[in-house]
């Protein structure tokens, strides 16, 4: 058998790492995490030991820190370095941002799309920026309420804009799998900021965009 080390990437920005290797039941990621992992299944009344378990706390280790990845993560960071001096006055949206989230009271996925938009004041920013700003307050635990509030606060502090708006529309797994157990509902949740806020017509076209 070989001792050289096992090697793995870390993503960029982030903690979570993935190894390209095959696991083993020897593997550890990450030892506290994964023993709060065995404590649970047993808890639950299952074994840990038997085959199907052996490697599900680390895999369970790996993927919260994926979920929780955005906590490393820094709005502003990933803002200021694609910023665009442009003479553009008309507004902006990204539409149908695909994310995933873990409802803070029950650790349990809520997911849907996010709809962003800004008013442009003498600046512009690389449109996958705010996607990827969405990433950082979705991947962690959250309420959508504040994770849209986020999103619009973040990016009309650190884009200069006019106003921003954001709409989120999201599947909460906690009322649809226990509690009420409603699987077909939907929690809808918007932020307005600065022109948005201020302006009902500016709100209203924005409305306008992301239902069609």
């Amino acid at each position: 058998m070989s001792d050289k080390p096992k090697l793995s990437r870390v993503v960029a920005h982030s903690h979570y790492a993935t190894s390209f290797d095959p696991e083993t039941d020897e593997e550890v990621y990450d030892a506290s995490k994964e023993v709060l992992v065995r404590n649970m299944l047993s808890e639950i009344g299952e074994d840990p030991d038997r085959e199907g378990l052996r490697r599900t706390p680390l895999r369970v280790a790996k993927a919260m820190d994926f979920l929780t990845s955005g906590y490393a993560l820094s709005a502003e960071e990933i803002i200021k370095g694609a910023l665009f001096e442009e003479d553009v006055k008309d507004m902006v949206i990204v539409r149908d941002i695909e994310f995933y989230s873990m409802c803070e009271h029950h650790m349990l996925p809520f997911f849907g799309h996010a709809h962003v938009g800004y008013l442009p004041n003498g600046k512009v920013v690389g449109l996958s920026k705010i996607a990827r700003v969405v990433d950082v307050f979705a991947r962690r635990l959250q309420v959508q309420e504040r994770l849209t509030a986020q999103v619009a606060d973040a990016l009309m502090a650190h884009l200069g804009a006019h106003g921003v708006a954001v709409v989120i529309a999201a599947s909460h797994t906690c009322m649809m799998m226990r509690g009420v157990q409603k699987q077909r509902s939907t929690t809808v949740s918007s932020a307005m900021r600065g022109t948005f806020d201020e302006d009902l017509r500016t709100r209203s076209e924005f409305m306008s965009f992301i239902k069609t």
